[in-house]
């Protein structure tokens, strides 16, 4: 018998939801995303990441067109360390 979680699209995050701002230039590591629509703002898209920061798991959103673009160019090297610079009016990976 096949589990659930096996062949679930919607999988939950573990961990408090934090602001972005909270992990700027702090290793973190990333270790999964969900892309989706928007629900604010019609035709865009925005990010959920899992990640962990000092050991504990954790939850960032961003309508970063940039992280979402890195996010699935580098998916097949999840899980990674990683520090979110902002960089003028955009955030990426470093």
């Amino acid at each position: 018998m096949q589990k659930f979680a096996d062949f679930a699209k919607e999988r939950q995050f573990d961990g408090d939801k934090i602001p972005i701002a909270d992990v700027l230039n702090k290793e973190i590591v990333v270790r999964d995303f969900r892309v989706a629509s928007s629900k604010v703002k019609q035709g865009t898209d925005y990010v959920s990441i899992q990640i962990e920061m000092d050991g504990k798991p954790r939850v960032i959103f961003t309508g970063s067109n940039v992280l979402v673009r890195q996010l699935e160019e580098y998916k097949e090297y999840l899980p990674f360390e990683t520090t979110i610079k902002k960089v003028r009016d955009f955030y990426t990976f470093t």
